[in-house]
């Protein structure tokens, strides 16, 4: 059996938009990747690589190799969507390699090599599958895996269809899920606390790709601004995005910021488009793409950026039969904007894709890391990308966590005593961050948007944070929304932090009145995330507590009189800096009656 790990019928022009220097040969982690399989001829193989390095290049290269070699007779590769299985067959082709994607029963053509399912597929007719890995050795490969994990019934299926293939290939870029359920074909290891992870063959993070060159960096610019809204209650709450607040209060504030009907996300798409067009200059077809929460919500921001541009955006509504080919036509062009539903979160290829807007409230780290996979692929040195975020402090615990490397978690962490008195409000924070890619009824709570409006908050990059805060229009926005499209990721930094101190010069310079929202610096502005506010309000009830023992007080009243010398409103309610307040004031009391 011979071991070379590229075999000679492969295209030298393959893939065709690897990015500088590697258009002749694989990438290293490719290369890498196949040899170590090739050293270890396993049954099944776990490869995780970032968004946008090559997964799909490096799979069919070594499907190729082991057709060539007589070590499997026929493919099948299972894919998330519709829009992929057509995605595969293409590339596929370009190596010769022959995969039908209109594939639902019965014999597959002698023409064809195999075939492209999607995980829908197979959930609804596994032993169809079954049957032919049974007939004929078999290459599974399973595009994206973490989806087998979706539903028990995907998981289920995936087992019984593929248990007899001869070999099984994995494939993800988001190998993480916030849920417990087991993916199919995946080795999870016990580690040293008990707890279950899953275990790649290889990895490939963001951090290698970028160092490689082989992704871009992305630059995040965070907006943040004051949101009005009603309850379904008839009351009227303000706030300004990003504070910490219950997640009811910061679901609300996050939809009215979204809401085409006031001024955040026509200024932040504004802002967006300002930025495209810098890009553009270096980087002529860049394309800018609008992420939205539901169909509606994406129609208004087409007609907004219409207004805005003069040009219609491509819209694509997942449920629509024409979204595949809009796609294509919007890669294969130059127009400026498309806006999308969920439809263009994962796998799609559509490299020229520079600018983005992440216009929805879906708030799971497995969704944010496949959006903004969408915008690193990169096609020559030096390009870079920039997200639109809103201030909430979830998405931008995220953003600085981009280089993180994260494995699938199959059990929850054991608490310490079962009496634990914070254990409902865990729960509730548990609640809130589990993966739920779609909307939910708890999303849904009836409210009415009543106003908002932007201002631009921060840059993150590379997990620093730059910039204060300024209003949209303004000479300092202006300054970040400028930075050039083509940059090496040293230089992105070093121009960032002259930036900001170009900013900070400039606000110190003018009369208090003339300043534009003088603020700290971002890196002096901490970001207070939902677990640490948790944090707080454990901090403060158990010095509450100490101190009932101290004064004889009840719980409620040392509460009460808090609150009243303090302000604000209930703990459950407070933010970051009221509760802050309230904990220096009763060890403040404790002082006092030692």
């Amino acid at each position: 059996m011979t071991t070379t790990s590229h075999p000679h019928h492969l295209s030298p022009a393959f893939p065709g938009r690897a990015p500088w220097g590697t258009a002749n040969k694989l990438r290293a982690w490719q290369q890498g990747a196949i040899d170590a399989y090739v050293a270890a001829q396993p049954r099944d193989f776990l490869a995780v690589a970032t968004p946008g390095a090559g997964k799909t290049t490096f799979a069919l290269t070594l499907a190729s190799y082991l057709l060539h070699n007589h070590l499997v007779q026929q493919i099948t590769v299972v894919a998330p969507t519709e829009h992929l299985k057509t995605q595969w067959a293409d590339a596929a082709a370009r190596i010769g390699i022959r995969l039908d994607p209109q594939y639902s029963a019965g014999p597959v053509g002698r023409e064809f090599h195999g075939v492209a399912v999607t995980y829908a597929g197979v959930g609804v007719r596994p032993m169809l599958h079954r049957n032919r890995c049974e007939q004929r050795k078999t290459l599974v490969i399973l595009d994206e895996i973490h989806h087998a994990g979706d539903s028990k019934s995907w998981g289920e299926a995936c087992l019984e269809a593929f248990e007899p293939a001869t070999r099984r290939l994995a494939l993800t870029g988001t190998p993480f899920r916030s849920d417990t359920n087991p993916i199919p074909f995946v080795t999870y290891e016990e580690g040293n606390d008990g707890i279950r992870r899953s275990s790649a063959d290889y990895t490939y993070g963001y951090g290698s790709a970028l160092a490689d060159g082989v992704v871009r960096p992305v630059i995040f610019l965070s907006y943040s601004g004051n949101m009005r809204w009603r309850t379904k209650a008839g009351d009227e709450i303000a706030a300004r995005l990003g504070e910490p607040m219950t997640k009811d209060a910061t679901a609300q504030a996050w939809r009215t910021a979204l809401s085409p009907t006031g001024e955040w996300i026509p200024n932040v798409l504004k802002s967006a488009d300002q930025r495209l067009t810098e890009v553009r200059k270096g980087i002529p077809d860049a394309g800018g793409l609008v992420i939205a929460t539901d169909q509606d919500s994406a129609r208004a921001y087409a007609k907004l950026l219409r207004e805005l541009t003069g040009d219609k955006p491509t819209v694509v509504l997942s449920d629509d039969t024409g979204a595949s080919k809009r796609i294509e036509e919007f890669s294969a062009g130059d127009d400026r904007w498309m806006v999308a539903v969920r439809m263009v979160s994962e796998g799609v290829d559509v490299p020229r894709l520079a600018v983005g807007v992440y216009a929805t409230t879906i708030s799971t780290p497995l969704f944010f890391a496949q959006a903004v996979g969408r915008f690193v692929r990169s096609r020559r040195r030096g390009e870079t990308a920039s997200v639109f975020v809103p201030t909430i402090p979830m998405l931008l615990e995220f953003a600085a966590e981009m280089e993180v490397e994260r494995d699938h978690v199959l059990d929850k962490p054991r608490k310490s005593g079962e009496d634990d008195i914070f254990a409902e409000e865990e729960q509730l924070l548990a609640d809130a961050e589990k993966a739920e890619d779609e909307v939910t009824e708890d999303d849904q709570l009836p409210f009415e948007a009543l106003e908002s409006d932007a201002v631009f908050d921060r840059v993150l990059y590379d997990g620093a944070e730059f910039g204060m805060q300024a209003h949209p229009g303004s000479e300092e926005e202006q300054d970040y929304l400028g930075i050039p499209g083509l940059l090496e990721p040293d230089q992105v930094q070093i121009l960032l932090q002259r930036r900001q101190a170009r900013q900070i010069a400039h606000s110190r310079k003018k009369p208090d009145e003339e300043a534009d929202l003088l603020e700290l610096p971002a890196e002096r502005r901490p970001v207070v995330s939902h677990r640490q506010l948790l944090e707080l309000r454990k901090q403060l009830n158990t010095l509450v507590a100490a101190y009932n023992h101290q004064s004889g007080k009840p719980h409620g009243v040392i509460h009460t009189e808090l609150r009243r010398v303090c302000g604000g409103p209930p703990s459950a309610e407070a933010t970051a800096g009221q509760l802050g307040e309230r904990i220096k004031k009763v060890q403040e009391w404790a002082t006092r009656m030692r």
